[in-house]
């Protein structure tokens, strides 16, 4: 460097900025769909249901938010998707060989998943939520239910091939058999209580395979014909 030249002072690189991930419209991208559910996985970690936001996604997993609502149009349907997969992960589907042994065993699965994960614990929520809000009363019926129940309802069916239930009362034990678990999470009574769990098992099973029984309908009594009325007071009449 030549003498009594002052050194050219180095320019600072301005930082950039996060760059957002790229999506393909409609069509998801697979690592932008990991992102998401990743970033809203990690915020009801954080905060639960009640702070668990699109806005709040979308920054941390570094997507548009028109993005995140062409893919999931409300806060609910981003949740079920992350449920989907808490659940998928948690619990395995067990053949035991009886619809009691099913049951017991895909029960204290479902209620230890509500217990132990961030998602199954803001389940209650998102029905709760569902009774103020249309988005999220129609993401917990016309989403949530079809996909979540094909499980069960499996377990149910295959009872009905082994001819332990009739086929006919599949749907209506399946009903019953999801009020019974929506109560128990409802009222907090998700202990793992063997003992409880036998007993509505046993309760399901005997009332799908306990025939129906018509009652018995006594037929009325014929009205004698007038004729034959006459024919026996001429009878009973003194000879004159």
């Amino acid at each position: 460097m030549a003498a009594g030249r002052n050194p050219k002072p180095k320019l600072k690189q301005k930082s950039k900025p996060a760059m957002r991930r790229a999506s393909v419209g409609a069509r998801r991208n697979p690592d932008s769909e990991a992102a998401v559910l990743a970033a809203a996985r990690a915020l009801l970690i954080e905060r639960g249901y009640a702070g668990f936001s699109i806005d709040e996604v979308a920054r941390r997993a570094g997507a548009g938010k028109p993005t995140i609502y062409r893919w999931w149009p409300s806060k609910a349907d981003l949740f079920i998707s992350v449920y989907a997969e808490d659940k998928a992960a948690s619990i395995a589907g067990a053949d035991t060989g009886s619809l009691a042994g099913d049951l017991v065993a895909f029960t204290r699965a479902l209620w230890t998943f509500w217990r132990d994960s961030p998602s199954g614990r803001a389940f209650r929520a998102l029905i709760a939520e569902a009774q103020a809000s249309e988005a999220a009363l129609d993401a917990l019926r016309n989403k949530f239910l079809p996909e979540r129940l094909d499980h069960p309802r499996h377990i149910f069916a295959r009872a009905a091939e082994r001819g332990e239930i009739a086929a006919a009362d599949v749907e209506i034990l399946l009903t019953l058999y999801v009020g019974f678990n929506w109560f128990q999470l409802l009222t907090d009574r998700i202990d793992d209580d063997v003992a409880a769990i036998e007993r509505i098992a046993g309760v399901i099973v005997r009332g799908g395979g306990a025939p129906a029984v018509k009652p018995e309908v006594t037929p009325a009594a014929k009205p004698r014909p007038r004729t034959s009325q006459m024919a026996l007071q001429l009878t009973l009449l003194p000879d004159e």
